[in-house]
């Protein structure tokens, strides 16, 4: 039986645009949503359900790879045997792609319950047992102090602009958040979208984590707030300077200055505001 054709990152729709008494009919897109259910197969068993998230569809083995070495599933690329799209024959037509299985080397580095990822904020638990339990996931990664020199103003001020410039996605749908992972000279090591802030974070990590690409000497700028998980999911990767056009929580800020990392909030034009510093920011023009 033939394969069904691999959902598009968007889709097209016919709309009816009112601007004031004008009346206009075109044609639009909108960035497609659609389930991804994620699978662990340790080695001599069978795959077992991980998590369900909603996504963009693309880089699909990257969020996989990223989400579980978020969750401390795998520590590094070692770990993972094989990312594939499941061919279980009780899978209908159009899940076959919205279906992934990362098939681990060996036995998964920390257990989990099958559960339904997104359904809540962050990542199912709060307050101290949630900063404990990413510092924890941090060590074990061996990703304690991060090794980054003074980060310049300017280029944290740039990396907003830099961003932008990648969201091809963004500019056709304008319905996906963004991140990027940049070098410290300010050139983008990979800008993924999604329609989930979480998820883009997820792709990009799991993109460096796929390519052996160490990102301990990155910077993560995202499109929208800092919550506590996309801060969680830096200090797993061991990335010492997240930046964001929007604003960060008390959680992640908390988390940022337990794992000596620093949080860079309302990046716009000239301004920005630091809220935690494991790295020293030059503030000189």
């Amino acid at each position: 039986m033939a394969r069904t054709r691999r959902p598009g990152s968007t889709q097209r729709v016919r709309v009816e645009e009112w601007n004031g008494e004008s009346v206009t009919r075109h044609e639009d897109r909108l960035t497609t949503e659609e389930p991804l259910e994620m699978r662990v197969q340790e080695r001599g068993s069978p795959a077992r359900r991980f998590g369900i998230t909603m996504r963009t569809p693309g880089h699909d083995f990257e969020l996989a790879a990223g989400l579980m070495a978020a969750e401390g599933v795998v520590a590094g690329i070692d770990d993972i045997d094989t990312v594939a799209y499941c061919t279980d024959v009780t899978l209908r037509p159009e899940q076959e792609h919205n279906v992934v299985t990362v098939s681990l080397t060996g036995s998964a580095r920390r257990g989990w319950t099958a559960r339904q990822m997104g359904a809540t904020s962050a990542c199912g638990v709060c307050g101290s047992d949630s900063l404990d339990a990413v510092e924890g996931l941090a060590a074990g990664a061996g990703r304690r102090a991060y090794a980054q020199g003074p980060i310049p103003r300017d280029l944290l001020l740039s990396l907003p602009a830099r961003l932008r410039r990648h969201q091809r996605l963004f500019d056709s749908t304008g319905g996906v958040h963004a991140a990027g992972i940049f070098d410290t000279e300010g050139a983008a090591v990979v800008v993924r979208e999604d329609v989930g802030r979480h998820n883009a974070v997820d792709k990009a990590v799991g993109h460096c984590l796929l390519q052996r690409i160490d990102p301990a000497a990155t910077v993560l700028c995202t499109s929208g707030r800092l919550g506590f998980e996309i801060v969680q999911k830096a200090a797993v990767a061991g990335i010492g300077t997240v930046v964001a056009v929007g604003a960060p929580t008390s959680l992640a800020v908390d988390l940022a200055a337990r794992t000596a990392m620093t949080v860079v909030g309302f990046v716009r034009g000239d301004r920005m505001v630091v809220y935690s510093g494991g790295v020293k920011v030059n503030t000189s023009p």
